[in-house]
């Protein structure tokens, strides 16, 4: 039975779709989070505990609201709907980067504030620039920074309300196209398909354990090169 469920088609585009929208939501949330956290972690400004205080609110924000925030935004009446997004993958990344990014951003921004202030310090005096700084703090807080990526992997891809609510749970001619693991596991699990809801359960647990085991190591490397 679960060979069986394993060569279905049905599961495989569950599968890939899931994967689509989180590691393109994580991309492009690391895109956006790591400059913000190097920014805030380096430099002193105006705001700068404000926009921690953001941060770290971001990092526990509900996912129902953030569905429904980004609802609002790709509907008919809201500032993206000429992009005619509602109930799409596309509008499934943005919700999952709205989620993703304070998560990485607050794990990175740790891991920066970790760095000694003289390697700085040291980068300046031999005549480094602000480019050439933020690279050695980068290399110093790598381990932080990777731990702060997957772990906002972890929560894109474990992810149910919000993506139920911005992409539909839609199926289209047996293929998934807005159905990820989560809400296909819900649905199935509703339904009374405790088999295919097991195997679908079986690989988001794989997928899970696998970034946690990645995080774990990456710890393991940074505390031996410290």
């Amino acid at each position: 039975m679960i060979t069986a469920l394993l060569s279905d088609g049905y599961i495989w585009s569950i599968i890939r779709v899931s994967l689509y929208v989180s590691l393109t939501a994580i991309a492009l949330s690391a895109v956006l989070s790591l400059p913000i956290a190097l920014i805030v972690g380096v430099t002193e400004f105006r705001g700068k505990r404000l926009l921690n205080a953001i941060i770290t609110t971001g990092m526990g924000f509900p996912s129902v609201v953030v569905g429904l925030l980004v609802l609002f935004a790709v509907s008919n009446q809201g500032p993206l709907g000429p992009l005619n997004l509602v109930f799409t993958p596309e509008a499934m990344i943005l919700s999952q980067i709205v989620l993703a990014a304070p998560v990485i951003t607050g794990i990175s921004l740790s891991a920066i504030d970790s760095v000694d202030g003289g390697i700085r310090d040291a980068a300046y005096a031999m005549g480094g620039t602000r480019l050439d700084v933020a690279v050695v703090t980068i290399k110093e807080a790598k381990y932080g920074i990777a731990t702060g990526i997957l772990a906002g992997f972890g929560r894109a891809i474990s992810e149910v309300g919000s993506v139920l609510i911005v992409g539909g749970n839609i199926v289209s001619d047996g293929s998934s196209y807005t159905r990820t693991l989560t809400t296909a596991i819900q649905l199935e699990a509703r339904q009374g398909q405790f088999e295919t809801a097991l195997v679908l359960g079986a690989v988001l647990l794989v997928l899970v354990l696998s970034v946690n085991a990645i995080v774990i190591r990456l710890g393991s490397g940074g505390g031996r090169s410290r």
